[in-house]
């Protein structure tokens, strides 16, 4: 049906024969036998079905429609229902432009004014090349953690894993093998993320390598180099330093006076 004789469409009464009790109603897809709402095509596509709501009671029921997960419009989102009738509503799905290929789930969603809702499954699949591809960026040392960032660039949804060494003046630090990341990455998607290292050297100057793959991608690296510095430590000695200093510039200049009053005493006596 053509979304541009989107109207709603009510059927011949239903036989009373199979009529239920008063209230019995129903949403499905049109046509009968399809459990879901199933649709291709590609970014940018506006996709069109129809959704049929059955009132099989004895009294006139008024239903309200929304669609979750995907951008539906329908051609009416409020509709009456005569007792024994079906009604039949147009609707289009919008597949976003910036799509990546793959499934999109929805739902489309119907309510009657007591609050007693059905939903039925909206599929989308978008067409289009498959691409994976993965970066890892903007990797930082702060205290005890590493931090870093992973983008999706392709067209499919990636399982990272991430594996870390570290490289100082004398050799290895770290070497973490690679290991699963308990997150999930959808095209386009960007997700900041940390590394604990609370074993990290005291004085060192350490270059940190960062490599992320998942299934399908070539490796993504990148790395940063810092300097640990025990700067506590380097502050207590200096002040140490002073304060010794500072008090052997005392003794010196108490002998120094010292010396100075009896060379004056001898003079004197002479």
């Amino acid at each position: 049906m053509s979304y541009a004789r989107a109207a709603l469409l009510l059927s011949l009464p239903l036989l009373l024969g199979a009529t239920p009790a008063p209230g019995g109603w129903s949403a499905a897809p049109s046509g009968g036998g399809r459990p879901a709402f199933y649709a291709e095509g590609v970014p940018g596509a506006v996709l069109q079905d129809t959704v049929s709501v059955v009132n099989r009671g004895t009294r006139p029921l008024t239903v309200r429609l929304t669609g979750t997960g995907l951008p539906v419009r329908f051609a009416r989102t409020a509709v009456d229902v005569p007792a024994r009738t079906r009604a039949e509503v147009p609707f289009t799905v919008s597949v976003p432009g910036d799509a990546g290929p793959g499934e999109r789930t929805g739902e489309i969603v119907v309510r009657e004014s007591t609050g007693r809702r059905t939903a039925v499954p909206l599929l989308v699949r978008v067409e289009g090349p498959e691409l994976a591809a993965l970066t890892v960026e903007h990797v930082a040392v702060r205290g005890d953690r590493i931090t870093y960032e992973l983008v999706n660039r392709g067209t499919t949804d990636l399982a990272p894993r991430l594996a870390v060494r570290a490289e100082g003046v004398l050799g290895t630090v770290l070497d973490r093998p690679s290991h699963a990341l308990p997150v999930h990455l959808p095209p386009g998607r960007r997700l900041r993320l940390t590394e604990p290292w609370p074993d990290r050297p005291a004085l060192d100057k350490v270059t940190v390598h960062l490599t992320a793959t998942s299934p399908g991608t070539p490796p993504a690296t990148a790395h940063t180099t810092t300097h640990f510095v025990p700067w506590g430590a380097l502050a207590a000695g200096t002040a140490t330093a002073l304060a010794a200093a500072a008090a052997t510039v005392t003794v010196v200049r108490r002998r120094g006076r010292g010396r100075g009053r009896g060379a004056g005493a001898r003079g004197v006596g002479a």
